[in-house]
């Protein structure tokens, strides 16, 4: 800058003259112990002394520290007004700069900026008359010279800019916006990864990204801190409420952020083969149209089957797709849907769609399955029915009466299905063990759902679809049986009108079934439907009469239309509106109650006269919501 304001008065730069410093008078020279007021001259512009006064040795160029600081002692200079002095001494940082460069010139404290122009000038016709000298004469003169450096090795450095607070450790300059991006990225949505968003940081930085804060760390670690652990199924109950625990509790709080909308794989429910059961059951259905012998004067075609059976396994491996991704990104997510009391049952629901498409496989395509394929897709269900029989009857917090929906007939079906795919295949023990297992089940979940104790919360509107599950296992059941048996008797026509008669219970209750908005819970209308239609057909060939015919051919033709409404109206929501998927709150509770102590110390803070009086009150309420965390 001394270089660029030179060369702005059309003057040499000072940097390349080699001038005296103790030519000039009163620079950088320390007074006598008492000077004179009277003996200074009050001009405003010195003239250069041909004495130089004594002084201390100031030491070479070459031995003065980089960034190193001159203190400069007080001054009584003729650059001073009369009666001026300093009190205290002047600390000035010196930049770093090669040793061929020479030391940028020290302001005189008080000069004003016409006075520093002239002082480089004088300096500059100092320099021009003066002789060169030695290093060893300048070491003997005791002044500071300033060398000329060479022209070929004239190099400008940048010099620091002071003030200012110092940037964040880690940050970059000229980055654009993606480091402002990086560094306001929610971090909330960390704990549910699967490596916790250690990985994605890893790549940020490797990206060149900031690395964050300790204060960033620190509200990670208290984030990881309130969902590091699994919630019990205690805790599920105590922070949700409604009957399928989706709902927070007013007095609660949610570990990701409430108003804002949440990443899509975050936000889509393992629920959402709900929708795999309804089409790949359609594709049953027009198969057994299709190859049944009362549906025959209907003149259906099996491409109807192809068209609905290639539909169903382009949707079951987009869905299975979306969420593996999922499974891999957020596998914290996916852990809570498991434990979660009621979430837990939809975990059948991609293994029985697999056993639908099995069974509903066009003719074109496949006639006979190899039996392997049976015991691929019947050990995940035997591995899930182990943990949710047990813990029904091991009693605790997971006990059925507990825990007892609607939902928790996807459990109770796959017995049933696995058992109608296995007879179908030419098994014997197999599907004979699955339906035992199916039938004990699912008596216990019947009577306990039917009678639904007083502590249980009635379904609201929203969730009323469910009710149709009780008619799926009576249904497939029914099927399953006289698949076994070889025929449709007495044991089978038990299991279907037991299914009927649940149907018709249902279905005229038109207000039951009307009033609230969609959601993914329309989709349990679908295959109890198409199961009661299926069954229909089935038992029509057993009684050939206009009545069975007439009623297989009115459940088909509903099940058709309530699959074609819901498939549309997904569709709809799911790109139109894009509100398929709300944020999913049963899976972001903390992990044990958080907003009571926020309230005890809102109140820890109210009015100082009743501090002292409510300190007891305050104590209690603290112990009592401790007591309430850990029940």
């Amino acid at each position: 800058m001394e270089v660029a304001n030179a060369s702005r008065h059309g003057a040499v730069p000072p940097l390349l003259a080699e001038v005296e410093v103790s030519n000039l008078p009163g620079f950088d020279v320390t007074p006598s112990p008492s000077p004179q007021p009277q003996d200074v001259a009050p001009s405003p512009r010195p003239q250069p002394s041909s004495k130089r006064p004594s002084r201390p040795g100031v030491p070479p160029l070459e031995r003065v520290p980089r960034r190193s600081e001159v203190v400069l002692p007080p001054l009584d200079s003729p650059f001073q007004p009369p009666g001026f002095r300093s009190v205290q001494s002047v600390s000035i940082s010196l930049p770093a700069s090669p040793s061929d460069f020479g030391v940028p010139t020290i302001p005189v404290a008080g000069a004003s900026a016409g006075d520093s122009h002239d002082l480089r000038r004088q300096a500059m016709e100092n320099a021009a008359r003066e002789p060169q000298r030695s290093p060893g004469q300048d070491k003997e003169s005791n002044s500071v010279r300033f060398a000329q450096p060479d022209k070929g090795k004239m190099m400008f450095r940048s010099q620091p800019i002071p003030g200012g607070q110092p940037p964040r450790s880690g940050s970059r300059v000229g980055r654009g916006d993606g480091g402002g991006r990086a560094m306001n990225r929610d971090k909330r949505y960390d704990t549910f990864k699967t490596f916790s968003g250690k990985l994605e940081r890893q790549l940020t930085h490797l990206a060149g990204a900031p690395e964050g804060t300790k204060e960033e760390e620190g509200d990670d670690a208290i984030s990881a801190h309130r969902t590091a652990s699994m919630p019990k199924v205690d805790r599920f109950f105590a922070a949700l409420e409604g009957p399928e625990l989706d709902k927070l509790k007013s007095e609660e709080e949610l570990v990701l952020p409430s108003d804002k909308t949440w990443p899509f794989l975050l936000r889509f429910p393992v629920s959402a083969f709900g929708i795999c059961l309804g089409v790949s059951s359609q594709a049953i259905l027009w198969k057994t149209i299709a190859t049944s012998a009362p549906t025959t004067f209907l003149h259906v075609t099996t491409k109807v089957n192809l068209v609905l059976w290639c539909v169903s396994v382009a949707l079951m491996c987009a869905i299975t797709a979306i969420y593996a991704l999922k499974l891999v990104f957020f596998f914290e997510a996916v852990r809570r849907e498991y434990y979660h009391p009621i979430r837990v049952n939809f975990f059948f629901a991609p293994w029985i769609a697999c056993l639908f498409l099995a069974i509903g496989v066009p003719p074109s395509v496949a006639t006979d399955l190899p039996r392997w394929l049976w015991y691929a897709l019947m050990a995940p269900v035997l591995i899930l029915e182990l943990k949710i029989y047990g813990q029904w009857m091991s009693g605790g917090q997971r006990r059925l009466s507990k825990v007892a929906n609607p939902s928790n007939h996807l459990s109770v079906v796959g017995n049933f299905v696995g058992a109608l795919l296995g007879a179908s295949m030419g098994l014997k023990e197999g599907p004979v063990f699955f339906f035992s297992v199916g039938v004990a089940h699912y008596s216990v979940l019947f009577v306990t759902l039917y009678q639904r104790l007083p502590t249980n919360e009635t379904l609201p509107k929203e969730l009323h679809p469910v009710f149709f599950l009780f008619v799926a296992a009576p249904s497939v059941a029914s099927m399953a049986w006289a698949k076994i048996t070889g025929e449709f008797g007495y044991g089978s026509r038990v299991a279907y009108f037991i299914a009927i008669f649940l149907y018709a219970s249902l279905a005229v209750r038109i207000n039951f079934f009307r009033g609230f908005r969609f959601s993914l819970a329309w989709w349990a209308y679908t295959f109890p439907m198409t199961g009661a239609a299926i069954a229909s057909i089935r038992y029509s060939t057993e009684v050939d009469n206009t009545f069975t015919k007439a009623l297989c051919v009115a459940l088909s033709v509903i099940a058709v239309l309530t699959v074609t409404a819901l498939f549309s109206t997904t569709l709809v929501h799911a790109f139109v509106l894009r509100n398929l998927f709300p944020n999913d709150i049963s899976i972001a509770i903390t992990e044990r109650k958080m907003k009571p102590i926020m309230e005890l110390h809102e109140g820890g803070c109210g009015d100082d006269d009743h501090s002292s009086g409510n300190s007891n009150d305050i104590e209690a309420g603290a112990a009592a919501s401790t007591a309430a965390a850990d029940a």
